[in-house]
């Protein structure tokens, strides 16, 4: 069985059982009074966008409500805490939270623990113990290995390159863990091998990947390849070597799996992206929280699917969009009882 079936047969099997359960064990009209919250950062980027629409659709199939809410940009901090303070009082039965960084929701959250409604942080790591000190505690914790990510680009900037060469990394918001995780798998990686010479935040935008990017072509005219520590950035410096003429010059390799990204991978602006999935992302939070609804206990941590995208198979991830073309057992089938 190929792995685009295998992840659409393992998801259809959650459905069923999901299906079974709500019509037998909690009733029609029971399912769809159970309110699921998920905040993240912002729609903007289209990674967020996506795993709002996994969210959205995963509640559709389920018969649950699903709100997803965001701030208005990736450091909008205050904007998403307000959010999480709104649906606090809207008798939501359990939240899935990406944060803006390590600490910034925990204040918001502590009135959602307060009254034992279960929370799932998604993608980006919430301070433990910061966390356990204001109260609050966390189902689960579900999201890429952004380790992997780091180092799988890593490996594949090592081939790009031939195994040497100079290279730069764009990093994303300070002190965000995600961004800290790719950039230390990358560094792993190619430790020895290539020579990074700049490291330089640009905020997990493509307006600042752009600018960032031309002042280092400058700085560094010699440099080889480029590590972005998301599709955006990774985006916006691809359009500042295109517009140096330098496409052919300077590999540029990004994480995340956007649309655009890998038609950026398809056109040859881009020579590759880690696609992490984030609709998975959203529909392993909806199947959480009905999981943790029925009293089932799961999994500490969930690994959501990661995957090399380049020229030889961007065909085949365009096609599936935005499901995985890598193999991925879904750790929650199972855990409710049909």
């Amino acid at each position: 069985m190929n792995s685009r079936f295998r992840y659409a047969t393992a998801g259809m099997a959650l459905v069923s059982v999901l299906a079974l359960t709500v019509g037998c064990g909690r009733g029609d009209s029971e399912s769809a009074d159970f309110k699921i919250a998920v905040v993240t950062r912002n729609f903007t980027n289209p990674y967020w966008a996506a795993l709002r629409d996994g969210a959205l659709a995963e509640g559709d199939r389920l018969g649950v409500k699903v709100s997803v809410q965001a701030g208005q940009s990736e450091t909008d901090a205050d904007g998403e805490n307000a959010q999480i303070s709104t649906l606090a009082a809207q008798g939501y039965d359990c939240f899935a939270v990406v944060p803006v960084n390590s600490t910034n929701v925990i204040t918001p959250l502590v009135p959602v623990a307060r009254d034992n409604i279960p929370i799932i942080n998604l993608d980006t790591r919430i301070d433990v113990e910061a966390s356990k000190q204001a109260g609050v505690e966390y189902a689960s914790f579900i999201g890429s290995d952004n380790l992997a990510a780091g180092r799988i680009a890593g490996e594949k900037m090592l081939e790009a390159l031939g195994g040497s060469g100079k290279v730069v990394v764009l990093q994303g918001i300070a002190g965000e863990q995600n961004g800290i995780n790719r950039d230390k798998g990358f560094t792993d990686a190619v430790s020895g091998k290539l020579d990074i010479v700049q490291r330089a935040p640009a905020d997990y935008e493509q307006d600042k990947g752009l600018t960032v990017t031309e002042a280092i072509l400058k700085a560094h005219p010699d440099i080889t390849g480029i590590f972005a520590a998301n599709d955006t950035m990774g985006l916006g410096a691809a359009q500042a070597i295109k517009n140096a003429g330098r496409t052919d010059q300077v590999k540029v390799i990004s994480v995340d799996g956007i649309q655009s990204a890998l038609a950026a991978v398809q056109a040859g602006t881009l020579y590759g992206t880690v696609t992490q999935y984030p609709y998975a992302e959203g529909e392993l939070a909806v199947q959480g929280c009905l999981a943790l609804d029925q009293g089932k206990s799961i999994p500490e941590r969930v690994v959501a699917p990661i995957a090399f995208i380049g020229r030889d198979n961007v065909e085949q991830q365009i096609s599936a969009f935005p499901k995985p073309i890598e193999p991925f057992d879904n750790p929650l089938v199972g855990l409710v009882d049909k």
